[in-house]
């Protein structure tokens, strides 16, 4: 019998398992028991709802509820995937082998027992499989919003061809836009119930993406797709509800934190609205919960699907590599900041810093993030600190409701690794962003535990870039995504490769990163728990035309 293919991961560790329990987040489902006294959830809202007669929430199997999760098992039998090249025995074999039963090789003297083939080496605890999953995300507009799917027919070929290479499945991007468009909590998930169809039928996996933000002001955005049209309207008598920089400018891609707890949004919070949708999407598409079809869901949480603030948005003016500024100048993240100051008996740091240059200052021209600048003096770390406590805060809301939505299934948070003046001291362009990440503290440690709190993944962007290459092209933005990759990996475990280049996750699989840091065992590599293709390779592109998958 032909061995079952499989591929092979590296994998990061602590000290011990023990100290990365405690540490990392998880993949492990959380019961709603568990969620924060004081919050009041309908008994409806508590627990999914099923259609089917006597059919309870499916629940995540052991393997499939660790926090290595794969979206399936080894495939059974088939000719095997160019994406699996590690043979792995079927046990039976292994054993027959063992015994020298009937699978012995006769010769003139005696028999000679059939050698089994050689197990690859051990894991690393990844769900008891050196399997990572392969996903492809499908176009941004895959859904329009009058709820057709986008050039059906060449669509169903591409996704034949990528069944045929082996992929596990695709992510898609649900638009807050596009669901809720008109009118508040009337929702028309019609478009993606066909696409939904199409891909179960395929027998291809789903993640999917609750987008609360706007499509079409992003890098790699090709479609416009804004908020619903009840929010802009909403925006145009009270701006506030945006994120706003120093000059008073609105970044209207996605709503302030600062009114997740405002009835501003006719009668409801910012979080009642995420959790509104969230809970309508998981009671309409029970079936693919309990099927196992959707395998993810991950949460968008701020500017482009991302937990960051919208800190260099380009139609603002910012180029790369552009340090950013502060988004907090609306004026209830500045009623959050008024009364945070006076707890601290600091009313005159009600303010935000006037020294923190502009979108595209380098860290030394300004006085804030310069070495030994204002970042680090007590106002500035009371200020950082505040503003990446509103991310926090902000997080921590919206996947506790999340979590209550999607009770028993796996969750992910999308971080923007922002790599660019890394090599300074103040992180500045981490700072705008949200990240207290200077070279003295660890800005991604509270990041981790939040995610751990709520069993949620870690989906990281800058995975496929190499410092070496950015000191070419941009040697003046001292950027190190390796660095960040490393630090980000030590604190989260589940991390996906979101970055769109399976090359380079290969090469973090063979332990390329291991040429700068010396005598790393082997048990200190990066353990993904799945990788995502953001762009479509070029021979799948057009299969019509008679290319054929790589």
């Amino acid at each position: 019998q032909t061995p079952r293919p499989a591929m092979l991961a590296p994998a990061i560790s602590l000290s011990s398992p023990s100290a990365a329990a405690a540490a990392l987040p998880t993949l492990l489902p959380v019961s709603s028991s568990s969620c924060a006294p004081g919050i009041a959830v309908p008994p409806l809202a508590a627990r999914p709802i099923s259609r089917r007669a006597g059919c309870a929430p499916a629940l995540r199997t052991a393997a499939a509820s660790s926090p290595f999760a794969v979206s399936r098992a080894v495939p059974e039998g088939g000719p095997a995937s160019p994406l699996l090249a590690v043979p792995v025995p079927d046990d039976e074999d292994a054993d027959a082998a063992m015994d020298g039963g009937d699978g012995g090789e006769q010769t003139g003297l005696a028999t000679r027992p059939a050698v089994a083939p050689p197990r690859p080496p051990p894991e690393r605890d990844f769900a008891g499989t050196p399997y990572v999953p392969v996903y492809v995300m499908l176009p941004l507009g895959v859904v329009s919003v009058k709820g057709e799917v986008a050039e059906a027919d060449e669509l169903v070929a591409q996704l034949r061809v990528l069944k045929a290479a082996g992929v596990d499945g695709v992510m898609v991007d649900c638009w807050w836009g596009n669901v809720e468009a008109h009118r508040p909590q009337e929702y028309n998930w019609a478009g993606y119930k066909r696409l939904f169809h199409i891909i179960r039928d395929l027998k291809l996996k789903l993640q999917v993406v609750m987008s609360f933000h706007e499509c079409g002001g992003n890098v790699g955005d090709d479609v416009s797709i804004p908020l619903p049209e009840w929010v802009i309207e909403i925006g145009k008598s009270n701006p506030d509800i945006y994120f706003t920089d120093r000059e008073g400018r609105r970044n209207t891609e996605c709503l302030s934190w600062g009114i997740d707890k405002e009835r501003v949004l006719q009668g409801r919070t910012a979080v009642e609205v995420y959790f509104d949708f969230m809970r309508s999407f998981r009671v309409e598409f029970d079936e693919y919960f309990e099927d196992g079809i959707i395998s993810e869901i991950e949460v968008g949480l701020g500017a482009c699907g991302e937990l960051r603030y919208p800190s260099y948005a380009a139609n603002h003016g910012w180029k790369y590599p552009g340090i950013g500024e502060f988004q907090c100048y609306d004026r209830y993240l500045q009623k959050n900041l008024r009364r945070a100051a006076e707890a601290r008996g600091h009313a005159m740091w009600a303010k935000s810093p006037d020294n923190a240059g502009h979108y595209n200052s380098e860290p030394n021209n300004t006085g804030f993030f310069c070495d030994g600048g204002d970042y680090d003096s007590y106002y500035g770390r009371f200020f950082l600190n505040w503003y990446a406590q509103v991310l926090l805060d902000h997080a921590d809301r919206v996947l506790m409701l999340a979590r209550l939505a999607f009770e028993g299934s796996a969750i992910a948070v999308k971080v923007s690794g922002i790599h660019w003046w890394y090599k300074t001291a103040s992180h500045a362009a981490e700072l705008t962003a949200g990240f207290y990440n200077p070279c003295n503290r660890d800005g991604y440690a509270p990041i981790a535990q939040v995610l751990k709190k709520h069993g949620a993944a870690l989906n990281f962007t800058c995975v496929e870039l190499r410092t070496m290459d950015q000191h070419e092209v941009y040697p003046e933005a001292l950027a190190d995504p390796e660095g960040l990759v490393w630090q980000g990996a030590e604190r989260c475990v589940g991390c996906r490769d979101t970055s769109g280049q399976r090359e380079r996750a290969a090469m973090l699989r063979q332990g390329r990163l291991q040429q700068d840091t010396g005598e790393r065992q082997a048990a200190e590599r990066p353990r993904w728990a799945a990788l995502v293709r953001v762009h479509l390779p070029e021979a799948l592109q057009h299969p019509l035309r008679g290319t054929q998958p790589p």
